[in-house]
């Protein structure tokens, strides 16, 4: 397991990214009931989640895809297999689950990767995704898209009949917090930083803490990022 990922602590040195890593691992935590199986971690980067998974779900074999040209985020791990992003290279119906953490936004054709990964899941399958809302640009140039609740059922209502399943990751509170921890992070100078963070995490702490993530989307809803499942049509 990749420990930046999963880490449990805040401390002033993960201000920035503690929340959405923090989210994002508990999410799947508590849906580790939906994976089984062959899975496949789609667009998997370093595959941060794959030994907690491999150890607290019934997936029996994990297969890490990446993209061709994707980055290298350590030159240690590399992906089971890689696509050009027009086909992947499995059969249909080739999994029992898929895994696909913060990968949408990355996308340009955002549904044609939505339409590959339906193509080879096993109906009854479940397809799991994180995405960001409120997050700087990163791996730039390739990050294409910030996506609403609404936009990613007509995404995948598109290919698949079943409704797809819609959470936040985190309300007003913890935005506020992102931001705050963003800010002193990555934005003020060093000398600043280290004078501010000490005073941020107190007050992140507490946000954090108070966070409510909202149960329905409506106007002035506030998200850091969003997580879903879809179950493939039988």
């Amino acid at each position: 397991m990749d420990e930046n990922f999963i880490t449990n602590k805040l401390t002033k040195d993960n201000l920035d990214n503690y929340f959405i890593r923090t989210s994002i691992f508990k999410c799947i935590q508590n849906n580790t009931h939906l994976f089984s199986g062959k899975l496949l971690d789609s667009g998997c980067g370093k595959m941060p989640y794959k030994s907690y998974i491999l150890t607290n779900s019934e997936v029996e074999e994990y297969i890490g895809l990446d993209i061709e040209n994707s980055l290298e985020y350590d030159a240690k791990i590399k992906p089971d297999a890689t696509w050009d992003g027009i086909t992947m290279p499995f059969e249909d119906n080739s999994f029992d689950c898929i895994l696909s953490t913060e990968v949408l936004e990355h996308c340009f054709d955002f549904k044609h990767y939505i339409k590959e990964n339906v193509r080879v899941l096993k109906p009854g399958g479940y397809f799991f995704f994180t995405v960001p809302y409120l997050w700087p640009l990163h791996e730039t140039p390739h990050d294409n898209f910030r996506y609403t609740p609404f936009a990613l059922r007509t995404a995948f209502k598109e290919f698949n009949k079943r409704e797809v399943e819609i959470f936040a990751l985190g309300g007003w509170n913890a935005s506020l917090a992102t931001m705050l921890g963003l800010w002193v992070s990555r934005y003020v100078s060093k000398k600043k930083s280290r004078y501010l963070k000490p005073l941020f995490l107190h007050i992140i702490k507490k946000l954090i803490k108070k966070d409510k993530p909202p149960k329905e989307f409506n106007d002035n809803t506030m998200i850091t990022g969003l997580y879903g499942y879809v179950k493939k049509d039988l």
